[in-house]
């Protein structure tokens, strides 16, 4: 008898992913645990691998759908065997709630059976829509979309912008049918959607410039910061800090370090003078909450990585507060590396309370990042440029010396936090790192 493929939960907190690669085709053979399809979740690509050995005999999802934990993605089974029913019992067609896949990846054409079955069941009662985003909301308001109608696919049940372009699309396709009596209730227009969001390209420009598809890791960047922007206000403060005693440390003890097997970065001095200033203004470790304000017990630190054009992910270093600087940059070391080698599992870029940008490691010198939501703060670390400044000596009274500076930026939400506390949580952390010891 065939065997269901699933989409497993990959997370704890995890309830949906994206198809991003189908690896076979239906009329593939597969062995057991051989990867079929790789979907990505926060940004983290994995392998679905196959939970027996046989042929794929149907697919039911498209590369770019978002599928829910749980959900059908193929039946896989030997060559000529009936895909069963919902019921379970076998039979010749297809379930009707999915369309299988062709092998070019379209789906198949619908049986007479599945084609006579109603496209949506209407609810009996308008559901809750939770957050609409800008995005979302402008489109139905353009376009007369009744959101309670849309079924949505994203946290929670959230509607995405592709929930309403699909159902856009159903819509045009379907024949035209009787409106609904009224309403549940009336979508509010978003305050301000940036203009870049709906504008076409200038007509002067067609064909004068070439289209880049957009992937899973982009659209979520995307719309995490345009998320973040919309709920928080940013207030960004930016203090600099003189780094010569912690590049002494540093090349006192990087081959120390080295014979542990570790690789001493600037990132791990960062990250402990991080959990210094959480731990004097644990304010800083909280997230908002209409209830109130959530301040964590422990300090889980996020660490931006670049993948180059792909754009970024953020590993979070879990428990913090617990580690050693060698602790500290042995994490440092694991997460990135399996970062850019794209082998991070989805649990490791949840959970963090507390976020370091370090754009300088590409030549700026600061620069004022958008906070990792539901965080409330987010810290960004220029690069170090040596330079002249005035310092001030016992004997000699103020003199000009060349140092090595570092711009530190913290933006944060003004909702958590007043700019008297970041002034506090930054000179805290600048303290830190210029009288390392």
């Amino acid at each position: 008898m065939p065997t269901k493929l699933v989409m497993p939960l990959l997370g704890e907190a995890v309830t949906d992913a994206t198809v991003t690669k189908w690896l076979k085709s239906t009329g593939d053979k597969v062995d057991e645990y051989e990867p079929v399809l790789e979907v990505n979740t926060d940004k983290v690509d994995t392998e679905i691998p196959s939970p027996t050995a046989g042929v794929i005999l149907a697919e039911y999802a498209q590369e770019g759908e978002v599928v829910k934990v749980g959900a059908l993605l193929a039946w896989v089974g030997q060559p000529g065997e009936a895909i069963p029913e919902e019921g379970g019992e076998e039979g010749t067609t297809a379930p009707a709630a999915a369309a299988p896949l062709s092998p070019a990846g379209q789906p198949a054409e619908p049986s007479p059976v599945a084609a006579s079955v109603p496209s949506a069941v209407q609810p009996s009662a308008p559901r809750e829509l939770g957050f609409i985003s800008p995005v979302v909301a402008k489109i139905a308001a353009e376009q007369n979309v009744d959101l309670y109608q849309v079924p949505g696919t994203g946290m929670g049940g959230r509607i995405t912008k592709k929930d309403v372009e699909k159902y856009l699309a159903s819509r045009q396709a379907a024949p035209a049918v009787a409106k609904p009596a009224a309403k549940p209730a009336a979508v509010p227009a978003p305050a301000a959607v940036p203009s870049f969001v709906t504008a076409p390209a200038p007509s002067t420009l067609a064909g004068a410039f070439s289209v880049i598809p957009q992937t899973p890791m982009r659209k979520a960047i995307a719309e995490h910061m345009v998320l973040s922007e919309h709920v928080a206000p940013h207030v960004s403060t930016i203090m600099e800090v003189d780094m010569t005693r912690v590049i002494a440390h540093r090349s006192a003890n990087k081959q120390a370090f080295s014979s542990e097997g570790v690789n001493l970065t600037f990132t791990a001095y960062f990250v402990m003078a991080s959990v210094a200033a959480l731990q004097a203004y644990p304010l800083v470790n909280s997230s908002w909450s209409e209830e109130g304000v959530r301040i964590f017990k422990s300090i889980h630190i996020g660490m931006a990585t670049a993948l180059g054009e792909d754009g970024l992910i953020v590993p979070v270093i879990r428990n913090a507060d617990n580690l050693s600087l060698l602790g500290v940059a042995r994490v440092v070391n694991d997460l990135s590396s399996r970062a850019r080698a794209r082998k991070l599992q989805p649990d490791e870029v949840k959970g963090g309370t507390f976020t370091i940008t370090n754009h300088g490691v590409t030549g700026s010198l600061f620069a004022t990042p958008i906070i990792n939501q539901p965080q409330c703060a987010i810290l960004g670390v220029g690069m170090i440029q040596k330079r002249p400044i005035v310092i001030s000596d016992e004997n000699l009274g103020d003199v000009l010396a060349i140092r090595p500076m570092m711009y530190l930026s913290l933006t944060f939400d003004h909702r958590l936090i007043d700019g008297a506390i970041a002034d506090y949580f930054l000179a805290k952390l600048v303290d830190t790192l210029k009288n390392w010891s």
